[in-house]
C-alpha cells in the first residue's frame, strides 16, 4: 500500500515540477546551511583538540589568581615566582620538566621591518614541556639563563615578516630598542586554539625580567609529568606546596590556579560544541521557513485536488488513507530537498576549507541529523494540510467547482 501511495506522490510532484522545486528550495537551503555551518564548528573543534593534544595531555598549568577591584576580579595577581618553580621541581616526584614563563606583546624590528608579536620569557625546558622544536640554530642553555643573555628564538611567522627570505641566524633584532641575537628559528607549529604558535619570539626568562620588562613574577609555570595517571596526585601536591610557600591560611582562597591539560581540553571541547550548536541553530531557522513553504503549497494542493479527494472518499477511501497520501507527498518534498541540501552543504564545506584557512569536517552525525530534521519538518508542516484534506465531506468536495 505504501509503495502505491509513494508512486502517486512522485507522480503528483512530477506533474508540477517547477512548483515542487521551488517548494523544496527552502528545505534545500536550510539543510545546506546546517551541514556547512556544523562542519565549520566540527572542524574548529577537531583542530583545537588536535593542537592541544599535540602539546601533551600530561601537563599541569599554573597561573596566578585574579586581583579584586571593588569586589570584581579584573587583572591577574602577581603571585608566582621562580622560587615556586624550584620548590615544585624539588618536591613533586612525577615532574619530568618544569618551565616557568612570562609573556608580553612588543615590537620586534629588523632594519626597516617591524612586527608586533608575543615576547615570551622561557627556560630551556620550555621546548620539551610545550612540544616545540628548533628548525635552525640552537636553543637557550643554562649559561644564557644565568647570564641573562640577549638571545632570541623566533617563530616562523616572525621570520617571514622581518627577513623576507634572508637567513635570520646570527643577525640582531631590536626588542624594545634592545639588540637581541637570533640564535634559533623554531619549527612550524601552526595554531593552537586561537593562538598562532609561530607568531612569537622566545627569550631567556632572566633576560625577559632583567633587560626587557622588569619584575620578578611569572605568568605561568608549566609542568610535564611522567604520565596522565599522575595528574591528580601531581595537582594536589602542587597546590599544597604553593599554599605553604605563599603562606595561605587554612580555609583561605588560593592566589593561583592549577589546571591539567585534560581539563583545558574538556573546556575547549565544551566551547567549540556550544559554538557548533549555535551555528547549527542559526542555520536551522531557514529549515523552519522551508517547512512553512511546504505547508503553504500543500494547502494549495488540497484546494486544487478537492474533487479528487471527494471521489476517492466516495469510492471507499478512509480518512487515514487521505492523510497518508498528503503526508507522504510532504515527506517526499522535504526528503528530496534534504538530499540535495546535504550535497550542496558538503560542497560548500569543501569550498570553505579550500578557499579560506577555516578547517571543516562533515561528520555523518551532522548529515543524519540534518536529514532527519528536514524529514520531520516535512511531516510536521504537512500534517495540517493532510488533516484538512482528510476531514473533507465527500459530497461537498464533489460539488465544489
Amino acid at each position: 500500500m505504501i509503495w502505491i501511495i509513494m508512486r502517486v506522490a512522485f507522480r503528483e510532484l512530477k506533474g508540477a515540477l517547477t512548483r515542487s522545486l521551488l517548494t523544496m528550495l527552502g528545505v534545500v537551503i536550510g539543510v545546506a546551511a546546517v551541514v556547512a555551518m556544523v562542519s565549520m564548528g566540527e572542524g574548529a573543534k577537531q583542530s583545537v583538540i588536535r593542537n592541544i593534544q599535540n602539546l601533551g595531555t600530561n601537563l599541569l598549568i599554573i597561573r596566578p589568581g585574579l586581583l579584586e577591584q571593588r569586589h570584581v576580579r579584573r587583572a591577574p595577581a602577581e603571585t608566582l615566582l621562580m622560587d615556586d618553580a624550584a620548590l615544585i621541581k624539588r618536591y613533586v616526584p612525577h615532574a619530568v620538566a618544569i618551565a616557568p614563563s612570562s609573556s608580553k606583546q612588543a615590537q620586534v624590528k629588523f632594519g626597516s621591518q617591524n612586527t608586533s608579536t608575543s615576547i615570551i620569557g622561557v627556560s630551556p625546558e620550555y621546548l620539551f614541556v610545550r612540544s616545540f622544536s628548533v628548525e635552525e640554530g640552537r636553543f637557550f642553555n643554562t649559561a644564557d639563563i644565568s647570564g641573562a643573555r640577549r638571545v632570541v628564538a623566533l617563530g616562523t611567522e616572525v621570520v617571514k615578516k622581518l627577513f623576507a627570505g634572508k637567513d635570520p641566524l646570527g643577525r640582531y633584532v631590536k626588542i624594545n630598542n634592545i639588540n637581541f641575537l637570533v640564535v634559533a628559528v623554531l619549527a612550524e607549529k601552526g595554531e593552537v586554539g586561537w593562538w598562532n604558535a609561530d607568531d612569537q619570539a622566545l627569550v631567556p626568562i632572566t633576560s625577559f625580567q632583567q633587560r626587557l620588562f622588569g619584575g620578578k613574577h611569572l605568568q605561568e609555570i608549566s609542568i610535564a609529568l611522567d604520565s596522565e595517571d599522575a595528574l591528580d596526585y601531581g595537582k594536589e601536591m602542587v597546590i599544597n606546596i604553593l599554599r605553604k610557600s605563599h603562606k595561605i591560611r587554612k580555609g583561605a582562597e588560593d592566589d593561583f590556579h592549577v589546571r591539567t591539560q585534560l581539563e583545558i581540553l574538556k573546556s575547549m571541547e565544551e566551547i567549540t560544541r556550544t559554538m557548533t550548536l549555535l551555528l547549527g541553530g542559526i542555520a536551522a531557522i531557514s529549515l523552519l521557513v522551508g517547512g512553512i513553504g511546504i505547508m503553504n503549497i500543500m494547502l494549495v494542493t488540497v484546494t486544487e485536488r478537492t474533487k479528487e479527494i471527494g471521489l476517492r472518499k466516495a469510492l471507499g477511501a478512509r480518512r487515514m488513507d487521505i492523510m497518508k497520501q498528503f503526508l507522504v507527498e510532504s515527506a517526499v518534498l522535504s526528503s528530496v530537498g534534504g538530499v540535495i541540501g546535504i550535497l550542496l552543504g558538503a560542497v560548500a564545506a569543501f569550498a570553505i576549507a579550500s578557499f579560506t584557512e577555516w578547517k571543516t569536517f562533515v561528520s555523518p552525525k551532522s548529515v543524519i541529523t540534518a536529514y532527519s530534521v528536514a524529514l520531520f519538518v516535512g511531516v510536521f508542516f504537512g500534517w495540517y494540510p493532510a488533516w484538512k484534506a482528510a476531514k473533507l465531506n465527500p459530497v461537498d468536495a464533489l460539488r465544489r467547482e
